[in-house]
């Protein structure tokens, strides 16, 4: 029986997590829940599995949730809150394995301690390595412990590298929808509105990834991801836009043989996956191979989607510089979606914190934590000067 902490439960990755958990109820428990600020859930998921720790983001709501439960009878499940709380969760003693679902760096800490705390932990959190992976990497070496990725690309990846040996590996392909301007002209970006940002034509999903995937920033993180995780340097790690989304990625070996993995587009997968490493058992998650009628790729556009170039280059350099990146786009992404500023805003305004920002070598996850906040603060600022040069939805040479 595996014992499962979930950190971000009431997200679209922790619930579908607690569905595979209930599909295989003989093989996983739950014995911890992180779930952020959704306490009416976090009842009902508590209620339903019976957790031996739940954390909630505020210390009102851990309080209540505290009360509810002891009146529900169950006054043996603990409430705690807030980051500490939440590392409580990710290092509770009967946990064997962490999923790490929160959004953003709020879970940056608690995934770092779990790994310091020996638990295998299952990665949906692209942040987590975007901005600390030197450190969560070699906690994990040191440890010897999997670091299993959820996020499907990096699952993909996972699962074709047990084709051959990391020394056979000559590339890693990470496949691109394009988002909704692949065919769009460059000149028409300056134009372009929240609205058509967040009509992605393959995924549904929260608004600052929807806007990710249209500037392909989301995919830029990935390849920070996919360096961190497998160890390899950014020129190897490729870009190649794939609008059906049927294959989620492809690795090559040195002989040429392409690996490509195929699946549902079904986060329950991948989270199988991950909880089962290395066994694999049976689902009913098929993909019909018969409805498979065409698979088109093209390079991506660098000059087009500046984000993806960004992202290399902080992969390249590292340490504060991918701190910079993931910060800056977070806050220029919320003012793009708050229009304050226009579509082709949000590069400049990343790179212009990038620059403002030392490479630096990470020592702590209190520095990389440190860092972030500077980071935003410079975005916040630039944003702040941008906006007053007049509409953010002007045309912009």
């Amino acid at each position: 029986m595996k014992r499962i902490a979930i950190l971000g439960s009431t997200g679209s990755i922790g619930r579908s997590t607690l569905s595979v958990v209930e599909s295989y109820p003989d093989r996983f428990q739950v014995s911890t829940l992180a779930a952020g600020n959704n306490a009416q859930l976090a009842f009902e998921q508590a209620v339903r599995w019976k957790p031996r720790l739940v954390s909630l983001a505020e210390e009102g709501a851990a309080q209540a949730l505290q009360s509810k439960l002891r009146q529900a009878g169950l006054a043996e499940i603990e409430v705690v809150h807030g980051a500490e709380g939440t590392v409580q969760v990710a290092t509770h003693p009967e946990v064997d394995f962490v999923v790490s679902a929160i959004v953003g760096v709020s879970g940056l800490e608690a995934t770092y301690e779990a790994v310091r705390a020996g638990k295998t932990v299952g990665l949906a959190n692209k942040e987590c390595l975007v901005v600390a992976g030197e450190l969560i990497t070699a906690e994990a070496r040191k440890q010897g412990k999997p670091l299993l990725p959820i996020d499907s690309e990096h699952n993909a990846v996972h699962q074709c590298m047990r084709g051959g040996r990391m020394e056979e590996v000559e590339r890693i392909w990470l496949t691109a929808s394009g988002g909704p301007f692949l065919n769009t002209p460059k000149s028409e970006f300056a134009s372009i509105t929240v609205q058509q940002a967040l009509n992605h034509p393959t995924w549904k999903m929260g608004k600052r990834i929807t806007i990710d995937s249209a500037t392909l920033m989301n995919k830029g993180f990935e390849v920070i991801e996919a360096c961190r995780l497998f160890n390899v340097p950014p020129e190897r790690v490729q870009v190649i836009v794939h609008p059906q989304s049927t294959i989620h990625s492809m690795v090559e070996f040195l002989d040429g043989s392409i690996l490509a993995q195929l699946s549902v587009t079904d986060m329950r997968l991948p989270i199988l996956y991950a909880l089962t490493y290395p066994d694999r058992i049976a689902s009913d998650l098929r993909f019909s191979i018969m409805d498979l009628r065409r698979l088109d790729f093209c390079p991506p556009d660098m000059a087009k989607f500046p984000c993806l170039r960004l992202a290399y280059e902080a992969a390249a350099a590292g340490g504060a510089k991918t701190i910079a990146l993931n910060a800056a786009d977070e806050v220029a992404v919320t003012a793009f979606l708050d229009e304050e500023i226009g579509f082709v805003e949000i590069p400049r305004i990343i790179e212009a914190v990038m620059a403002a920002t030392p490479a630096g070598h990470l020592e702590s996850i209190h520095n990389v934590l440190t860092l972030d906040t500077e980071a935003r603060l410079l975005a916040r600022e630039i944003v702040k000067q941008r906006s007053r040069k007049g509409s953010p939805m002007r045309a912009i040479s």
